[in-house]
């Protein structure tokens, strides 16, 4: 039987993404450290060169996929299957279509942000919260939203998770690393055998895949 694989779906390098302090080297070093089995670069508004890439994961004899992050009117959308940026792309809907057109597959990413009561998670508040968040019209395109953040507090990834049962959908799992600390928190566990961006697609469509949390106090 296959063991399963640990792959981050969500990372960011500098200095493409501006925010990090990770260079790729450094972020894939400490992924093999944490014991994951593969990295998704999923820079802000911008794509890794596949060659670049793939040179990446043989220098350091690991699976490191390309992919982005898309900043759009109705959240940030992790993208895999893309290859380039587009006009356009900041819409959902344009989004949805370019990644169909390229057989790729979307996840939304840190959900809670933007719909979650920043004072309690109880009641009334809640409710209205989760209701916004549940009109998001991007939801319908992806296959899953992530529900473990890796810089998100228990009760934000408690919001992802409440909005995850009511829209009956998949959860996944994401560090978001922007630092050394940040690497290797939450991840997502696949079943199957995943050597490269088709492999990573495939098994995002199958469903068979779940989050998990790697930080010691939460296992």
């Amino acid at each position: 039987m296959t063991p399963p694989m640990l792959i981050d779906l969500h990372s960011h390098t500098y200095p493409i993404s501006w925010d990090s302090n990770l260079t790729p080297d450094q972020l894939i070093d400490l992924c093999k450290k944490a014991g994951l089995d593969g990295v998704c670069l999923t820079e802000h508004d911008y794509f890794w060169d596949v060659a670049e890439c793939a040179a990446l994961a043989k220098k350091h004899d690991f699976l490191v996929l390309p992919a982005i992050e898309v900043n759009t009117e109705h959240g940030h959308i992790l993208a895999y299957g893309l290859t380039e940026y587009k006009f356009g792309m900041h819409r959902v809907e344009q989004l949805a279509a370019m990644v169909e057109a390229d057989g790729g597959v979307m996840i939304a990413a840190h959900p809670y942000r933007r719909y979650m009561p920043w004072y309690h998670l109880e009641g009334d508040d809640l409710e209205h919260g989760l209701g916004k968040a549940l009109a998001n019209p991007a939801y319908k395109h992806c296959v899953a939203l992530e529900t473990l953040h890796g810089r998100g507090a228990p009760q934000q990834n408690d919001f992802s998770e409440r909005l995850r049962e009511r829209l009956g959908m998949r959860g996944s799992g994401g560090s978001d690393a922007h630092q050394p600390d940040h690497v290797g928190r939450c991840v997502t566990r696949f079943d199957g055998r995943i050597a490269s961006l088709a492999d990573l697609i495939a098994e995002l469509r199958t469903g068979r895949f779940e989050p998990v949390d790697l930080r010691p106090d939460r296992q």
